[in-house]
């Protein structure tokens, strides 16, 4: 297989209810990658379109919909759905497209524009469910996580001051992103706690907020970032994913053994036998704050029940040993769910090529994981990059 880069991110504003339409969104991201690579759309060979639901925006074939925005007329298209994991599959589906030698230059453009979805996008995952063993409980999303969050925190004997650290982490590191819809240098762990009860353990400030936001990328080969002179591109370095069974209660939720799962095809590719030693940040998947422990430990970046002392310790901050989220993540930037490609994959291209800004870490770093988390806590996708 060939060498895959990537070479552009871009990335709107993440906001509830932003006025753009979803195609002045995928316009707006698309242009920005193509800027920052310094490429038109001519250069493009194909197009990879990833979101979440239909339902979100009222229509159906949303892709196609906004086809036009992400330079896709006239072009191979394909896109890519597997709900939360969509941020990290859709650079994953480009990069096969690239790896192949089918195609030297794919564009990838991810968008959600939750906010159309009334009175909540809460609503629109009413319908997941299994309609004979489920959907008589009358479930939502934050209750069946509130029972996976109470589940690690009794496994592991979690102190809940330990989980809203998290919370408390990636919203004063929002601060430093242009993009973010809740950053706060102020927050406190007292504030997490006193936030509103919204399904025990679960508090408001426990989870990420729901946003409208557009992100893109653009991945190359190896002979096209040469032959187009790219100074900075970030290598992809290996990538995996992996779904359990959608039946959550046959499992034990205390540990997410899709992402392990996934993160060793990865890890494999990547030529990593020890995760915690070889991998110099994290941008773990983080829609509550227990899950960026619970990825933490899928990923293989600490032991089982490990991830809590390590937040506690200094060890996940920015300046740390393993900086985790230094993007902010979902907690502090927002969650228009497949969309979050730009704080994930997007970030680690950013901190890999020295690009992050006010964000950057402060010590070298050579090779970055990310995963995304999707279906009923089933799936992962992850990326492992290298400057």
């Amino acid at each position: 297989m060939r060498k895959v880069a990537c070479i552009g991110a871009g990335m709107t504003l993440f906001r509830r209810r932003l006025q753009e339409t979803p195609k002045e969104m995928c316009w707006e991201a698309a242009r920005m990658a193509l800027d920052q690579a310094g490429l038109e759309i001519g250069d493009v060979d194909a197009v990879v379109f990833g979101s979440a639901p239909d339902a979100f925006d009222g229509i159906h074939m949303k892709g196609e919909n906004v086809l036009d925005a992400c330079g896709g007329i006239g072009r191979p298209y394909v896109r890519v759905f597997t709900g939360g994991g969509t941020g990290v599959f859709s650079p994953i589906a480009a990069y096969w497209h690239v790896a192949s030698g089918l195609f030297d230059c794919v564009l990838v453009v991810n968008e959600e524009k939750m906010s159309s979805c009334q009175p909540h996008p809460q609503s629109v995952f009413g319908h997941i469910w299994d309609p004979i063993l489920d959907r008589p409980l009358k479930p939502n999303l934050v209750w069946i996580f509130a029972m996976e969050m109470n589940r690690y925190m009794t496994v592991h004997n979690v102190r809940y001051e330990d989980v809203a650290a998290v919370a408390v982490k990636n919203k004063r590191n929002a601060v430093g992103h242009p993009c973010a819809q809740l950053a706060d240098p102020h927050i406190t762990v007292e504030d997490v706690m006193n936030s509103e009860v919204m399904a025990w353990p679960v508090h408001r400030l426990d989870i990420s907020p729901p946003s409208d936001g557009a992100s893109a990328l653009v991945v190359c080969s190896e002979e096209f970032a040469r032959t187009h002179r790219i100074e900075s591109p970030v290598w992809f370095a290996g990538v995996g994913w992996n779904i359990d069974t959608t039946f959550w209660t046959d499992r034990d939720l205390y540990f997410p053994e899709y992402l392990a799962n996934a993160a060793k095809i990865a890890y494999k590719q990547a030529r990593i036998t020890d995760p915690r030693r070889q991998i110099d940040f994290a941008e773990p998947y983080d829609p509550f704050d227990y899950k960026e422990l619970h990825h933490m430990e899928g990923l293989g970046l600490c032991k089982k029940g490990e991830a809590p002392r390590l937040t506690r310790e200094g060890v996940t901050q920015r300046d740390g040993d393993l900086p985790t989220c230094p993007s902010g993540g979902l907690l502090g930037v927002g969650n228009p769910i497949a969309a979050t490609m730009g704080i994930k994959v997007g970030e680690l291209y950013l901190q890999l090529s020295g690009q992050a800004g006010q964000r950057q870490i402060p010590h070298e770093v050579r090779t970055g994981v990310t995963n995304a988390w999707g279906d009923l806590m089933q799936f992962s996708s992850v990326v492992v990059m290298r400057a």
